[in-house]
């Protein structure tokens, strides 16, 4: 529980890059015990969404910097095409329906309808997540996770979501995982992914007082 509500929080800007965590605080809040803070804090602290400073405690980590987010994409693009292949030979008629969901909630969403977005940002969660874990190899699925946290955390703090483009996208994605197509699949995924690059290279190459 305090692992989930820290990541919420993370994930949702409510703690914004750089932040410092207060223990006390978030024990009070969730009615629990100061240990599984910690707990949650240390394993937060191993996917590098926070880090520890002697004598002040846990802050949330920096913002990333454009170059860090580019070499996250060059990483995406080596192990997600790949996850996807392997996700698509792996279908089961459950992953199916919860794909089909996904899909109808994404083309629901419109563009520049904030509350909208946050329920994409969490259909698009949770796409990435059902692809890492189809994938049947859990050091890529933990992987694809991290990757996926970092990124999401970048792009509440840019003006970078273009919802209704990025649920064509997924889209393609889907049918692929649907139809058991592999190299589909993999096509698609990198497709997204070299998309989804450039609209974020478009808003870093903007002015700073436009991007936000």
């Amino acid at each position: 529980m305090a692992y989930e509500h820290l990541l919420t929080m993370l994930m949702t800007l409510r703690i914004a890059p750089g932040e410092r965590i207060a223990i006390d605080a978030v024990a009070r809040q969730l009615g629990i015990s100061q240990t599984p803070v910690r707990e949650a804090l240390s394993q937060l602290e191993a996917v590098k969404l926070v880090s520890k400073m002697t004598n002040v405690g846990y802050r949330a980590s920096p913002q990333m910097t454009h170059e860090e987010v580019r070499d996250l994409y060059a990483l995406r693009k080596l192990i997600e095409p790949y996850a996807a292949a392997r996700a698509a030979e792996a279908m089961t008629d459950e992953s199916i329906a919860e794909l089909q969901a996904i899909d109808r909630e994404m083309t629901e969403v419109v563009d520049g309808d904030a509350l909208a977005y946050s329920q994409f940002a969490e259909a698009d969660a949770r796409l990435h997540r059902l692809i890492a874990e189809g994938s049947g190899n859990r050091l890529v699925a933990e992987t694809i996770e991290r990757l996926h946290a970092h990124l999401h955390i970048f792009r509440a703090l840019y003006s970078t979501n273009a919802p209704t483009r990025a649920a064509t996208e997924h889209r393609a994605i889907i049918e692929a995982l649907v139809a058991h197509d592999p190299d589909g699949a993999e096509r698609a995924v990198l497709q997204h992914l070299e998309r989804s690059e450039q609209r974020m290279d478009t808003v870093l190459a903007a002015p700073e007082d436009l991007q936000k």
